[in-house]
Formats: structure tokens, sequence, C-alpha cells
């Protein structure tokens, strides 16, 4: 099992790596001009016969987390494939630890990411996550270019 831990104050524009292996490279970029304090973990590096990667984040928000919409972009070999756009607080029946956190306040979150129905292709992934703390899309919180090379089919 592979894992990459790491904390760093990140300079915009510059590449961080996650982790690889021999089925997957996995970087990211921030997407926006600003720097973050931010740590990222995903276990394992893999993609071969595994259907839910465990994730950690800690970051320190540059504002108030009461209400967050994240868009989610994929491009698979340069081909726009998917987008998706989930409001996960709104300031009402929150069920995300994400929300309510404040400026400056340390947010740490564990979570799966389900693969279950996903078996990837060979080929190169972008991924940007954007956080807005509007309907709008104009407010960005957050911005993450990741980059996942998958070396091998799975199948």
């Amino acid at each position: 099992m592979f894992g990459l831990f790491f904390f760093i104050l990140f300079t915009p524009g510059v590449s961080e790596f996650i982790c690889t292996s021999s089925d997957l490279d996995m970087s990211y970029t921030f997407c926006d001009s600003t720097a973050h304090a931010f740590t990222f973990n995903l276990t394992p590096c893999s993609t071969m016969n595994r259907y839910v990667w465990k994730a950690a984040l800690t970051w320190i928000p540059r504002s108030d987390i009461h209400f967050l919409k994240v868009v989610f972009k994929v491009w698979f070999d340069g081909a726009k494939s998917l987008t998706w756009k989930e409001l996960l607080c709104s300031g009402a029946d929150d069920k995300y630890s994400v929300c309510g956190t404040l400026k400056g306040e340390t947010l740490v979150s564990a979570f799966d990411i389900k693969g279950s129905r996903i078996n990837f292709p060979k080929g190169n992934y972008s991924i940007v996550v954007e956080g807005f703390s509007d309907y709008s899309e104009n407010n960005m919180l957050i911005c993450l270019n990741f980059t996942m090379i998958i070396k091998q089919d799975a199948y």
C-alpha cells in the first residue's frame, strides 16, 4: 500500500507529486493564484483491483465555509468527458464535516473515493476540482487541477 503524506505552503503553478506506482502516477497544481496551506493523502496508489481509495485532506481556508458548491470537470486524453456539480454546504442541515469551518481554522477531513463503477482505461486524465462560496460560481475558495496517468488497463 502506497501513500504519500505531505504538508506544504504551496507556491501556485508548481506541480505537487502525490504518488506513483506501476499502474498510476498522480500529481496536482492549484489553478488559482493564491498560496494555500494544504495536505492531501491518497491510499493505495493503484487502480488495479481497487474499488475504494482512502483520501484525507487538511486545509486552512481563506474564508468561512457556510456555503460550498463543488464543480468537478474531467478530461480523458484531452476530451472533456464529465462535468458534475454538487452543493455540499448550504448553511442548514449540512451533513459534511467541512461545513461550518471558519476562515483560518484547520479543516481535517477523511473520506472514501469510490470507483467501483469505474474501470479507468489507460490514458491521461485531467481532473479540475473547484470550490465556490456562492451559487453563481464567482467567489472561488479553492481550485485544484489533478493529473492522473493510468499506465495500464484495469481489465
